[in-house]
């Protein structure tokens, strides 16, 4: 018998908002950023963090959480090293999967699409915006390989070394940005007795967006 402060009996009721298609906005990138906007005045921790879904050459899903570092009218951007494991799944297959959850808004979006990596002078862009301690570790960071503490360590070091000028650190060619190009959108309003609202935005052939609702 599963005891009561076990996992099985954890429950959270649902009932802070509604979602309908009567209110939602026609193009989901627009609901998107109403909902972001919200998560900004609602002052959710991290809300610009998404779980990032990929499957390379050995078909086995992979997931991990990047930042949301750019939003436009053509997608989701994020930065990592090009020859990271998400790298080398988005270069076998760029099909994307994204999740962002708003716990404290009980919203949860799910995004499907293609990546492709953003232009140089976006990813340089953006580089240069990061602080001196980020920058150097785009370097020093031989990312998902690999490597004991000491010899993290001891690459740091030798970039400090070689990079004396915070002003003057260049973008690595191994790193950049990705933009998840969305065709499938899915959000999700928690509601009470587990009714959920969960609308969906597809993208058709037109390229305009067909908007659905699922059973919860």
């Amino acid at each position: 018998m599963a005891q009561k402060n076990g996992i099985s009996h954890l429950r959270q009721e649902y009932a802070q908002h509604t979602l309908s298609e009567e209110t939602v906005e026609t193009n989901p990138i627009s609901q998107f950023r109403k909902w972001f906007d919200e998560a900004l005045k609602a002052e959710i921790k991290e809300p610009n963090a998404m779980a990032l879904g990929t499957c390379g050459a050995d078909h086995q899903p992979s997931v991990r959480i990047v930042l949301l570092k750019n939003l436009d009218d053509k997608g989701f951007v994020f930065f990592s090293n090009y020859n990271s494991d998400k790298g080398k799944d988005l270069a076998y297959n760029p099909k994307a999967a994204l999740t962002i959850l708003w716990l404290g808004l009980e919203r949860q979006v799910r995004i499907e699409g293609n990546a492709e990596k953003v232009s140089a002078e976006e990813s340089d862009e953006y580089f240069n915006s990061r602080p001196f301690g980020s920058r150097l570790g785009a370097w020093s960071s031989p990312q998902s390989q690999e490597i004991s503490k000491q010899e993290l360590l001891e690459s740091e070091e030798s970039c400090k070394e070689k990079f004396t000028d915070e002003n003057n650190v260049p973008r690595p060619p191994h790193w950049g940005g990705y933009r998840v190009i969305p065709h499938y959108f899915e959000f999700w309003q928690g509601r009470s007795s587990r009714l959920h609202d969960r609308l969906v935005y597809k993208k058709t052939d037109e390229g305009s967006w067909e908007i659905e609702r699922l059973y919860p």
